[in-house]
């Protein structure tokens, strides 16, 4: 599991690549983290690279929602294989997480 975290002009955009589970999930934790701490508005998460999603990876997402909803903070999911957005749609996340198909998607769905 990997995770790298780039910026792209007013994007902050953060690559998963591997499984997301319980031990990997605190490293995704810690970017979002950083990027809230950075003043970051405006996060993409790139699932191109995401194999496998458990319920603590999910936890960081659902963890975020709330406080992004109330400081004004974006976040979009883009990339997803049908296996690992198959996941967000059973549990419903999918209703309450922006989810797009490419990164572009992503980054005009940042802007609205």
């Amino acid at each position: 599991m990997r995770i790298t975290s780039v910026k792209e002009n007013e994007f902050y955009i953060v690559a998963i690549e591997g499984d997301l589970d319980a031990s990997s999930s605190i490293q995704l934790d810690q970017a979002i983290e950083e990027a809230v701490a950075n003043g970051e508005n405006k996060i993409i998460v790139d699932c191109s690279q995401l194999e496998y999603i458990s319920s603590a990876g999910l936890g960081v997402f659902m963890s975020y929602i709330q406080d992004f909803q109330s400081n004004n903070i974006s976040l979009v999911l883009c990339h997803l294989s049908e296996k690992v957005r198959n996941v967000f749609q059973i549990l419903g996340l999918d209703e309450l997480l922006k989810i797009v198909d490419t990164k572009e998607e992503a980054k005009q769905e940042s802007l609205t």
